[in-house]
């Protein structure tokens, strides 16, 4: 989802309590937003460019004759969803809520129609100064949201309200003004994605061709509903999902292992994997020729699910099943039978879905109705089934 709906402008006012937003920064990238910093000229006194580039990413620019090829006070306007001004000082606060543009960040808000919050830190009697009192009511009559500072020790040695807030106060009003439900917040959840390979010999495997992007979907989207998230993941090349608890895996017997140890200490398994049904009875040490290549013996898989099955307590399973049709009396008895709460049928013939960014196909229920899913994104599918996870977590 980074990139979509979720890019930040992040700016950062000349006061001390600059360096905390660099803690700020790093929690927002790992609620998977895409931050791009632009501090004003006077802060970075305090935390300098290249900090906030390494940090972020990205190209960062204070001054509107920087870059100037790329207008950047417009094309930044244009790319920000949400502009997130921490900390903004005093003297900060006053020019936006003049409408000044003597910098690039008083442009970039004068330029952008983005939800902005505002997160004060300064001296109490700078906050409580009249011409302060009025700016932050002119911003917030103007739809902004401007937090109040915390209170405490200050860099002064006084003491009173003025300190900036703690990243996690920050972060929660912050969701809400983004509207990202934290409804997972307490809540485990074990994702598996990917695909199992069983090694035939050092260069073959049985394998199939799950990217495991429906499963990497899946623990973006809890995560950033707030859940603690572990990935079982089998033979992908996708990245690792910050903020989530990566374990790799290659076969299914490591995945049963993995998935032995975690599933008792979770709320949620999303099984997406997609788990060999059989591997080579024999593992040739060397390879094996091809005038010595005419057959495989085989022996079955365990059956993953079936196999946490007697280590349910109250756990909520969402199952996937992928058919070469779309078999609805097939998905109802593989979830019946495998203990699944939620099931989620695709017909992938063709190479349909694979490797794709879209998917389509029904969700099934243990007690209810089913619910078509249209072409829709993976992103967005993740989502619908952890909304009917929900609904089963009570």
């Amino acid at each position: 989802m980074q990139g979509f709906g979720r890019e930040v402008i992040l700016g950062i006012g000349g006061g001390i309590a600059a360096y905390k937003a660099c803690d700020l920064l790093r929690r927002l990238k790992e609620c998977d937003f895409a931050v791009t910093v632009v501090p004003t000229p006077s802060s970075l006194n305090f935390v300098g460019t290249a900090t906030w580039e390494a940090l972020s990413g990205r190209a960062v620019t204070a001054k509107v004759f920087e870059r100037v090829d790329e207008v950047r006070h417009i094309s930044l306007a244009k790319l920000a969803n949400f502009i997130l001004i921490a900390p903004a000082t005093a003297d900060l606060i006053a020019r936006i809520a003049a409408g000044r543009a003597d910098d690039l960040l008083t442009n970039v808000v004068l330029a952008s129609h983005a939800p902005v919050l505002v997160v004060p830190a300064m001296h109490p009697q700078m906050w409580n100064n009249a011409a302060t009192v009025a700016n932050v009511v002119t911003l917030r009559g103007r739809g902004y949201i401007v937090m109040d500072p915390a209170v405490g020790a200050l860099t002064s040695g006084d003491v009173g309200q003025g300190r900036f807030p703690e990243t996690a106060e920050i972060l929660k009003v912050f969701q809400q003004l983004t509207n990202i439900s934290l409804d997972l917040q307490g809540k485990k959840v074990l994702v598996t994605a990917g695909g199992t390979r069983e090694p035939i010999d050092p260069v073959r495997f049985i394998g199939n061709n799950s990217s495991g992007k429906q499963g990497f979907a899946c623990a973006r989207a809890a995560r950033d509903r707030g859940a603690d998230v572990t990935l079982i993941a089998a033979n992908t090349s996708l990245d690792d999902i910050p903020g989530v608890r990566m374990i790799a895996v290659e076969t299914a017997e490591q995945m049963l292992e993995a998935l032995t140890i975690e599933f008792p200490r979770t709320d949620l398994l999303v099984m997406s994997a997609a788990v060999a049904d059989a591997r080579a009875k024999t593992v040739s040490a060397s390879k094996i020729k091809k005038d010595r290549y005419d057959a495989i013996e085989l022996v079955e898989n365990a059956d993953l699910l079936q196999s946490m099955a007697p280590l349910k307590k109250s756990q909520v399973i969402i199952a996937f099943a992928a058919e070469t049709s779309h078999d609805v009396l097939a998905a109802k008895a593989k979830m019946h039978s495998k203990g699944a709460d939620i099931l989620y049928l695709n017909d992938v013939s063709g190479g349909d879905i694979f490797n794709s960014e879209n998917t389509h196909g029904e969700i099934f229920l243990v007690d209810s109705d089913s619910l078509k899913v249209s072409d829709t994104s993976k992103d967005t599918l993740a989502h619908r089934l952890l909304d009917q996870a929900l609904l089963k977590l009570g």
